[in-house]
């Protein structure tokens, strides 16, 4: 695909090499957060809208895959380091894991699988998106009703 639109964009993925508890000391499982997530300049932040779905995707070795699933909820501004985007993500009780996704024949080609290192934001598709949203763990809290889609 060389250029995205947004029926391509399901998911916002932002990613980190930090997870949730460095990124925001205190965020308890099931809570949410709004953050600020720097981003890269490109053609993509036009695509980025309030109320889209997103994701904070953590990389590295240990316990690489999806932390927290939200929503945007400002547009890419320019800042001072340069652009970022507003989120609003709640963590989950346990990581959609990176393995699980690359088993999954409707997750496996997602962008950040297949460029692990590549820039903020990625994205997914919306198979890639359900794919995900299959493998989330419960909410540990049933009252509330599934995690926010």
């Amino acid at each position: 695909m060389s250029r995205l639109g947004p029926a391509d964009v399901a998911c916002w993925v932002l990613k980190s090499t930090r997870p949730p508890e460095l990124i925001e000391p205190g965020w308890r499982v099931g809570t949410a957060r709004e953050l600020t997530r720097c981003v890269r300049r490109s053609y993509r932040l036009d695509l980025v809208r309030p109320g889209r779905p997103c994701l904070l995707w953590v990389s590295g070795r240990t316990a690489a895959g999806v932390h927290a699933l939200g929503e945007v909820t400002g547009e890419a501004e320019e800042r001072d380091g340069g652009p970022v985007v507003t989120v609003r993500l709640t963590r989950l009780p346990a990581p959609v894991a990176r393995a699980d996704l690359l088993a999954d024949p409707a997750a496996r080609d997602a962008e950040v699988l297949r460029i692990p290192a590549g820039s903020n934001p990625s994205w997914l598709s919306p198979q890639q998106y359900a794919a995900v949203l299959a493998h989330l763990p419960p909410h540990p809290d049933a009252a509330l009703g599934p995690w926010p889609t």
